[in-house]
């Protein structure tokens, strides 16, 4: 079996809500979805998640290959570009075709991604997190309704820039969650949007009426100091990693002793993660994926021995895409379709050529001019009417 060649597709992902986070939310409550699609001169198809407009600069180290020797076609991409960079778009484009790969090696063995990987059950343990900093009080509570009703017990709120609004919403969630657990867990997430002494005041000053398990990218991804000062002045545990690419990236985090939660993004591939959470059961960290579309990074997330809980943004599939998979009892089943279990409905979904997107000009992807130099945090309720970051 060899890899001959591809084709891009984008549907879209319909969240009956906006989305956003402390840096700006999006304008509408669909976003586009890339799907890439690996052919191969068998018939067989693997699929792939995630933006690639970068494919042609490393398409070149797969085609013609055997797709099942996975491991070693990611580090041919890495090597193909390793002195004109690796990172963003590139990277991106080197995970979908990584994801690909493992979805057409299992379903070569007939068998799914799970099952080729090594796990022993298919559960994958869980927690909500609605990108919800746009709704209101009551909009909050009626979708995480909807996780609690899966036996959710565990919910991340973004926040970060009206500390009574954060409260009031996470003692919200607390209540809701604990029909569930007696002790549900409650992470925060900030998205870089602070600087290291206003995270600090910020989440002490939660945590003097919510217990949180986690505090999500406080300050900047890569600011190891920065880091490793509010992991020390807080008591929750500091998390990060969705937006790092290479293992080199999280060495100085790591070496800095600057987080307790490692993550990563589904966007950046199945062999990334299980590398991650080898570097970082090394460590005795845990390990935590940040969730994409289709929750591709489940299967491997089974398979590793320090998964902690798996992000879970939706229960419906983008447009056009059945996934075998469930929501229950506060997690991920995974069923037993060959490969990721991700069906195709091209008919309803639209071809389109790989490109990457043009930036975006306002939404949570654009950092505010004023982000980690406010003096005090700003109006929630003048954020959620659309007022200028």
């Amino acid at each position: 079996m060899k890899v001959t060649g591809y084709r891009s597709l984008t549907t879209r992902h319909d969240w009956r809500r906006l989305i956003g986070d402390a840096n700006g939310v999006m304008p509408q409550p669909l976003t586009d979805v890339h799907v890439l699609i690996l052919q191969t001169d068998t018939g067989l198809e693997g699929i792939g998640l995630g933006e690639h407009g970068d494919i042609e600069r490393v398409f070149a180290a797969v085609e013609g290959q055997d797709p099942r020797a996975v491991s070693a076609l990611y580090d041919r991409m890495l090597d193909r570009v390793f002195k004109t960079g690796h990172s963003g778009a590139t990277f991106g484009a080197i995970g979908a075709i990584d994801m690909a790969l493992w979805d057409l090696k299992a379903k070569a063995a007939g068998e799914p991604l799970w099952r080729t990987l090594g796990a022993l059950d298919r559960f994958v343990p869980g927690y909500a997190s609605g990108l919800d900093i746009a709704l209101d009080d009551d909009a909050l509570i009626r979708l995480y309704e909807r996780f609690a009703e899966r036996g959710f017990h565990a919910a991340k709120l973004k926040g970060g820039r009206d500390l009574e609004s954060d409260l009031r919403r996470l003692e919200a969630l607390r209540d809701l969650l604990g029909r569930n657990s007696t002790q549900p867990a409650l992470m925060f997430d900030a998205n870089e949007s602070w600087n290291r002494s206003q995270a600090v005041r910020f989440v002490t000053a939660l945590e003097r009426r919510v217990d949180l398990t986690w505090v999500e990218e406080p300050v900047r991804r890569w600011d190891a100091a920065g880091l490793a000062s509010v992991r020390r002045g807080i008591r929750a545990a500091v998390a990060t990693g969705e937006n790092l690419t290479g293992l080199e990236q999280y060495r100085p985090l790591l070496d800095a002793d600057a987080i307790d939660i490692v993550q990563v993004g589904n966007v950046w591939g199945i062999t990334h993660f299980l590398r991650v959470a080898a570097v970082a059961h090394s460590r005795d960290l845990p390990v935590s994926p940040v969730a994409y579309h289709a929750n591709p990074l489940a299967h491997a997330a089974a398979a590793i021995p320090n998964h902690l809980a798996f992000e879970v943004q939706d229960l419906i599939p983008p447009i056009g895409l059945a996934v075998d998979q469930e929501f229950t009892d506060g997690g991920i089943v995974l069923g037993d379709e060959p490969g990721l279990g991700i069906r195709v409905d091209e008919s309803r979904i639209e071809a389109a050529p790989a490109v990457n997107p043009s930036a975006a000009t306002a939404g949570p992807h654009v950092r505010p001019g004023r982000a980690g130099l406010r003096l005090v945090p700003d109006s929630a309720r003048e954020y959620r009417a659309g007022a200028p970051a």
